[in-house]
């Protein structure tokens, strides 16, 4: 366990009205933190410390059981048949939110919500801290319930998750690989567009930074909630797809 003055203390916030299992995935030379994947009932919470210069990801798994003996989760799955994730990310769509926290309290720590590998549920990002000069330490997510408006060919799990066009589809011009993979010849498609429409602070597509990105001084504490009451989770049905011309 890590002091809060080592680091940041992140909050996970549960309002689905359904249980969520929240996996943790620790980027290449940052520590795993106490957990990889746990249980979070719905109107629950549960702390986690991280240290100074720690970087990683957050998202929420749903539908998970134990089935026929191997845990799985309908969306958002690790893979590890555990509930923790033990250093796997997210299987495509999850609502994803990206940290890298400063490496001491005079730097900047950087955090955003992104919809690069699809959507599964809301999901919204805020901190204990004020603006200052460590940056705008403004709130940022998906509040919005994609799965309402996904279009027909990008629904995943039944309704529940939202695909993003990459994963859909794999072309370069959607994925910004190969002739693609940069800012000036990767650029917005209809797709990305809607959710940016839709959320317009979150990643929509891998070269969204100006608009996506946000800062806030080292030492910030964070609150991640799944499902704000704002954007309370549901089931989606047939006549709320939409169709989006290629």
């Amino acid at each position: 366990m890590f002091c809060a003055a080592e680091g940041s203390t992140f909050t996970f916030v549960n309002k689905c009205g359904e249980t969520v299992w929240p996996g943790i995935l620790s980027n290449a030379g940052s520590p795993q933190l106490e957990s990889t994947g746990f249980e979070l009932p719905d109107a629950t919470s549960r702390s986690f410390q991280a240290p100074s210069g720690w970087s990683g990801r957050f998202w929420a798994r749903t539908g998970c059981s134990a089935g026929s003996g191997a845990w799985s989760c309908a969306t958002g799955d690790c893979g590890s048949g555990l509930v923790e994730c033990n250093g796997a990310g997210a299987a495509p769509p999850a609502t994803l939110a990206e940290f890298t926290l400063a490496p001491s309290s005079a730097g900047q720590d950087f955090y955003d919500v992104s919809l690069v590998d699809g959507y599964n549920l809301p999901m919204m990002v805020e901190t204990s801290a004020a603006a200052g000069p460590g940056g705008t330490c403004a709130a940022t997510g998906c509040v919005v319930d994609l799965n309402r408006m996904c279009p027909a060919e990008l629904r995943a799990a039944q309704g529940e998750a939202c695909r993003s066009a990459c994963e859909a589809f794999g072309s370069p011009e959607y994925c910004c690989s190969g002739a693609y993979a940069s800012p000036a010849t990767c650029r917005p498609s209809a797709y990305s567009q809607m959710f940016k429409s839709a959320c317009p602070k979150s990643y929509s597509y891998a070269f969204d930074d100006p608009t996506s990105t946000f800062t806030c001084a080292g030492g910030a504490g964070y609150t991640i909630t799944f499902c704000p009451e704002s954007a309370p989770r549901y089931q989606s049905s047939k006549s709320d797809l939409v169709r989006i011309s290629n």
